[in-house]
């Protein structure tokens, strides 16, 4: 088998040896890979070139742009669907938001990506709210970020809320498959040095991606509360799961609920990848990095999503 692949059971994956070299030229990290979580977003601001640029030279094996879609359809990398907290939005743009109420009393405004073109977000400071030294980092495309990662890292990208922007006449998976296209990525040891991982919450995105439009490329899904790993953390759950994803990515608070979770999802052919590690507190544990160590090789995770890369523990000892 050629490839960032192995076989599990009767399924493709993501293959996890760290250190080894495809056919194709891809190269993985040692025995677990690492995720930058928005890049090494615990030292720069979150998807921007500067965290994206520390978290390769920090080790990433893989980087991790969420996606959203601007007004004139393109795919850029920003976590939230609106732009107000980490951009300067309110101050270029202060008449360009949408008042909601949440919590039943509260107002909030809201500047929403998919209601500015490009060129407008172009001009916003996505630095400066993290901290001064970063002032004038941009918004970055998709595209853009493919192009840091180029021959460096591989590529873990996210459709966010794409049932959001289907509702606004957007085709989230479609403009995903046509820019992997568009950089050669769209098959698996497309470019050698960058393996493009999938993943997304919804698991209708997934199997779009992978039934409907036919990338064949390895995917995520991610889990984030009890009740839904309730449905899914069962033989016939990840046998769905199957049919749409090569792999599962629960929050690290699931793991604790479901500690038997990781064995029985490799059972099934599934692999484990958890977020997210760094960046604020490791609950329990002294230190993020024996946090990490043990979901790594207590629990036997695959790899792990983390704000600070440069933690990440490479090994058992």
């Amino acid at each position: 088998m050629t490839g960032p692949f192995r076989a599990i059971g009767a399924y493709t994956v993501l293959a996890l040896c760290v250190g080894c070299a495809s056919d194709s030229g891809d190269t993985m990290s040692s025995g677990r890979i690492l995720v930058a979580h928005r890049g090494a977003s615990a030292y720069a601001p979150e998807h921007t070139r500067a965290a994206y640029e520390l978290a390769i030279e920090q080790g990433a094996d893989y980087i991790e742009p969420d996606l959203q879609i601007t007004s004139d359809g393109v795919l850029i990398a920003l976590h939230d669907l609106s732009l107000e907290r980490t951009t300067n939005v309110a101050e270029v743009f202060p008449d360009r938001f949408r008042e909601e109420v949440i919590r039943g009393t509260m107002l909030v405004r809201r500047w929403y990506a998919s209601e500015f073109t490009l060129a407008e977000i172009k001009q916003l400071d996505a630095g400066s709210w993290f901290d001064p030294r970063f002032a004038g980092e941009r918004v970055p495309t998709f595209a853009e970020v493919i192009e840091i990662a180029r021959g460096r890292a591989g590529i873990f990208p996210e459709t966010k809320a794409p049932e959001v922007y289907g509702d606004q006449g957007f085709d989230m998976e479609r403009l995903v498959q046509a820019e992997l296209q568009r950089h050669g990525l769209d098959v698996p040891g497309g470019v050698p040095g960058t393996p493009v991982l999938l993943q997304s919450f919804s698991a209708e995105s997934l199997r779009i991606m992978r039934q409907d439009l036919g990338i064949d490329l390895p995917s995520t899904f991610l889990m984030g509360t009890d009740t839904d790993e309730r449905v899914w953390f069962t033989p016939e759950g990840f046998e769905r799961i199957k049919e749409f994803a090569t792999g599962i990515g629960p929050s690290k608070n699931v793991l604790v609920a479901f500690p038997d979770a990781v064995a029985k999802a490799h059972a099934a052919g599934l692999t484990v990848i958890p977020y997210t590690f760094g960046g604020g507190d490791a609950d329990s544990f002294p230190t993020f990095q024996e946090e990490m160590w043990h979901f790594l090789y207590t629990f036997g995770a695959d790899g792990l999503f983390t704000n600070n890369p440069d933690l990440f523990p490479r090994d058992e000892s």
